[in-house]
């Protein structure tokens, strides 16, 4: 009998992958385990299986291909960049009720400008990098902008999974106003034209005008809803209060395509745009004392007249690891700047998938080339910059805007004049560099793991939300725990309080385990995490968050098993023993 069932189940998926292909070509519809790996495999955590990768290549494609999987009773995966740290955009493991089909939207990607650019639509592939070269031209800027983790991150993944970014007046990715389907509690897809758009009633026709930009004045209605949290920028000031700024279970800024962590089939998310900043002026900070920087974060936010554009923490040790296993994402994001890079990063993984098959090259020979390469090229960090490094344990990068500098100028030299530690006020060529080098500490830690696979494990990477009143923000392990790791690297967006946190483990460690034992100090210190990515598959959703995405998806049939939920239909209780 359990051979018929799964007789039956091949069938059926064979016939759902032959629907697939009719409706965005064989070219696009992948199933051979090497093809499909890439996109069921994570940035850094996560893999299982899937019966199909599809790529549609327009809304209405997708608007089909998700009718075809929820007629099949197949669980959907909704897929962008895949740049997510903790396998939210991903199968995990086998352990699935139904089989899987990935939708990788990356083809989507279409950006429109409306209000003259103060608002875009933006499609399910549209990228970050793509956003702002667009509004560059016209002096404007998108929520966020390259610096905090990801190269060739979209759009699509900010808004669904609450990313804060680096921009400290901004707050957490946002919007009122998205284009998603639904399926309901009786099973049926449902397509929400939530955008204060009018697209017409048939969802096709919906689509393809969202598609086109069809979208005449007399359409758009401007009091709609928000296209950012614009209560962040008095929320974040609260340096007495006793809870974090921004942390993804925040149920004020859970709404629809918002923070949906993929159980909602979006198809278009409308987004306030941003004047750009014009010669902004940086100052960089060191101290051996986290008491001083401190003292700084709570000055600047409680007092200051004007926020800064962004305060980016960087400890000594992290500093010292981007130096050395970051330099060639680093020159060659000054070489050829940031819009080449997401071709670049493909090229490179397609090369790891064929060295893989050869066989006799080395796991990750890429990361191994590259490694090695950079040893040829030439200092790339200022000097003061290095020399900071050798003197002092932590360094704050801060950007104030033109008008805000001299502020900022007059305030840094009356703290530093009776605190420990020391600032100098960047040229523009220093603050570029030294914004880039926090960039490029993000992907340091798997360029290390990928180099050292003989002496590490894994990565364990924490994003965490400390309280805004928290003064003990430095972490400071036990020593059972120290013991199994290799180099930790401390980094993050130090005005909201929030900590990127990469633990390189030992080999023999089980990784999973020694973030469990982490997580309960970060419980007494009245942390949140994860502070600006999905729950995954790597965290537990409180239960008013399960209540929200069981409220956004009554079948489970999106995305199931994200926040440590069970992956059965209807939610139907994981079975015990």
């Amino acid at each position: 009998m359990l051979k018929a069932a799964q007789d039956m189940a091949s069938t059926s998926g064979a016939q759902l992958v032959t629907e697939l292909q009719q409706i965005v070509g064989n070219n696009h519809v992948l199933t051979e385990d090497g093809a499909t790996l890439p996109y069921r495999r994570g940035f850094r955590f996560g893999e299982g299986r899937a019966l199909a990768v599809v790529m549609p290549g327009s809304l209405v494609e997708q608007w089909r291909v998700l009718q075809a999987c929820v007629k099949a009773g197949v669980i959907v995966i909704m897929q962008a960049a895949n740049t997510g740290l903790t396998g939210g955009s991903t199968p995990d493991g086998n352990a699935y009720d139904r089989d899987v089909v990935i939708v990788h939207s990356m083809r989507m990607r279409t950006i429109h400008l409306i209000g003259g650019g103060r608002q875009v639509v933006c499609l399910p592939g549209a990228t970050l990098d793509q956003l702002e070269t667009m509004l560059r031209p016209i002096g404007r800027e998108p929520h966020s902008v390259i610096g905090s983790s990801c190269i060739g991150a979209s759009v699509f993944g900010g808004v669904s999974n609450n990313s804060g970014g680096a921009l400290v007046r901004r707050g957490p990715a946002y919007t009122d106003m998205a284009l998603f389907a639904q399926v309901s509690a009786q099973g049926e897809l449902q397509l929400v034209n939530h955008l204060g758009i009018e697209l017409g009633a048939d969802p096709e026709e919906i689509l393809k005008r969202a598609e086109e930009g069809n979208f005449p004045d007399a359409s758009i209605n401007w009091q709609a809803g928000r296209g950012h949290d614009d209560g962040y920028a008095t929320h974040v000031r609260d340096v007495n209060a006793d809870t974090p700024a921004r942390y993804n279970a925040d149920l004020q800024r859970l709404h629809e395509g918002s923070g949906c962590a993929g159980k909602l089939g979006l198809f278009a998310v409308r987004l306030d745009t941003f004047e750009a900043e014009k010669d902004p002026v940086v100052f960089y900070m060191g101290t051996n004392q986290t008491d001083v920087l401190e003292d700084v974060r709570r000055h600047i936010l409680s007092e200051f007249k004007e926020l800064p554009i962004a305060g980016e923490y960087l400890h000594r040790d992290a500093f010292n690891i981007a130096e050395k296993y970051g330099k060639d994402t680093f020159v060659i994001i000054r070489m050829i700047g940031t819009s080449r890079l997401p071709a670049m990063f493909a090229m490179k993984n397609a090369f790891d998938r064929i060295a893989d098959k050869i066989g006799f090259l080395p796991r990750h020979f890429s990361d191994r080339f590259m490694q090695f390469m950079s040893h040829f090229f030439p200092q790339h960090l200022p000097a003061r910059m290095r020399d900071y490094r050798d003197r002092f344990e932590h360094h704050l990068m801060l950007k104030v805007s033109a008008s805000g500098a001299q502020e900022a100028r007059d305030f840094l030299k009356s703290h530093f004049a009776t605190h420990e530690g020391e600032f100098f006020e960047c040229t523009p060529d220093e603050g570029a560099k030294a914004f880039l080098h926090r960039f490029a500490a993000a992907g340091a830690a798997v360029r290390y793991r990928n180099v050292h696979t003989d002496t590490t494990e894994n990565i364990v990477a924490l994003d965490v939300a400390l309280r805004r009143n928290d003064r003990e923000w430095f972490e400071v392990l036990p020593r059972d725990i120290e013991d199994e790791i290799i180099v930790k690297l401390y980094y993050g967006h130090f005005l909201c309080h929030v900590m990127h946190q990469d633990y390189v483990v030992r080999k023999g460690y089980d990784c999973v385990a020694l973030e469990h034992r982490m997580l309960p100090g970060l419980d007494k210190r009245g942390a949140r995490y994860p502070a600006e990515h999905n729950f995954g598959h790597l965290y537990q959703a409180p239960e008013d968050v399960l209540a929200h995405y069981r409220q956004l998806d009554p079948c489970n049939c999106f995305n199931p098993g994200i926040g440590q939920a069970t992956k059965r239909r209807n939610w139907v209780a994981e079975s015990v023993g």
